[in-house]
């Protein structure tokens, strides 16, 4: 069973930068594509990066520059790095990975996420 564990949300105001972790039950090394979006309640769900297998990146326009996402694979780690935080940017974020062969972009549908960790950014 795949499991996400999301940590490292939390407040700050706009300009500030906050380092988002997820831990994975299983071997990172092992998934197609992992990265992350963000959804809040009634709203839906919106891509923010992505890293494939081979290290490519994809990120949602809005955050290039940014934000940055990696990947430790002697961790089983899943990071996103976010600089210049705007209050667009407040949202619930969600770790996401999938096992089968998907188009890996920051708006691909996964087949596994976590619980999500809160980001909120004050002006």
């Amino acid at each position: 069973q795949v499991q996400l564990v999301e940590s490292g949300g939390g407040s700050v105001q706009a300009g500030g930068s906050l380092r988002l972790s997820c831990a994975a039950s299983i071997y990172t090394a092992s998934t197609s594509c992992m990265g992350w979006f963000r959804q809040d309640p009634g709203k839906g769900r919106e891509g923010v990066a992505a890293i494939s297998r081979d290290g490519i990146t994809s990120y949602l326009d809005s955050v290039k520059g940014r934000f940055t996402i990696s990947q430790d694979n002697a961790k089983n780690a899943l990071y996103l790095q976010m600089n210049i935080l705007k209050p667009e940017d407040t949202s619930m974020y969600y770790c996401a990975a999938d096992l089968n062969p998907i188009i890996c972009t920051s708006g691909a549908h996964f087949g596994y996420w976590g619980q999500g960790t809160q980001v909120t950014v004050s002006p």
